[in-house]
């Protein structure tokens, strides 16, 4: 990790870390994407993202604007199928696509064609830690929004 790097980004690859760890650790696999390590169990990549600095209701998270075009691939490419599903245009039964288009539904051969996205969702502070945790699928909608096809609240840990 960054020596100088802000909260929200050492939280961010500190999770990623962890959730590798205990994929292994659960006979998973990790596997590389960009250099950072994504949780690999029963062909669902889990991603998590910090979706606010104070406890907020999960309908309420989005991604921030300026959003990589990595993430927003991840979702279009091994989310469910959401705004991003078929094709850019239908016009008369023709099916029109631009090269990005294209490119944005593009599975990740790191993680592998087939490895479906599955959200770890969570608020957290500097002071009080985590809040709140919510995992299940998740579709990215264009507005940056998420629909939840399913999840479920997660009690955080209890450090001792």
């Amino acid at each position: 990790m960054k020596r100088n790097a802000k909260y929200g980004q050492i939280l961010a690859e500190a999770a990623l870390e962890e959730l590798a760890e205990e994929a292994e650790s659960l006979g998973g696999e990790v596997r590389l994407l960009g250099g950072r390590p994504y949780a690999i169990i029963a062909d669902h990549a889990l991603f998590p993202y910090r979706y606010a600095s104070r406890r907020v209701p999960l309908q309420r998270a989005r991604f921030r604007s300026g959003v990589s075009e990595r993430r927003k691939r991840l979702y279009n490419a091994h989310g469910p199928v959401g705004w991003g599903a078929g094709t850019l245009f239908d016009v008369e039964g023709e099916q029109l696509e631009t090269e990005a288009y294209l490119r944005l539904h593009e599975a990740f051969e790191e993680l592998g064609s087939q490895t479906r996205l599955l959200s770890v969702f969570f608020t957290s502070d500097t002071q009080e830690g985590i809040h709140q945790i919510h995992w299940g699928e998740a579709r990215l909608e264009i507005d940056r929004t998420f629909q939840w096809e399913c999840h479920e609240e997660l009690p955080p840990a209890v450090e001792a």
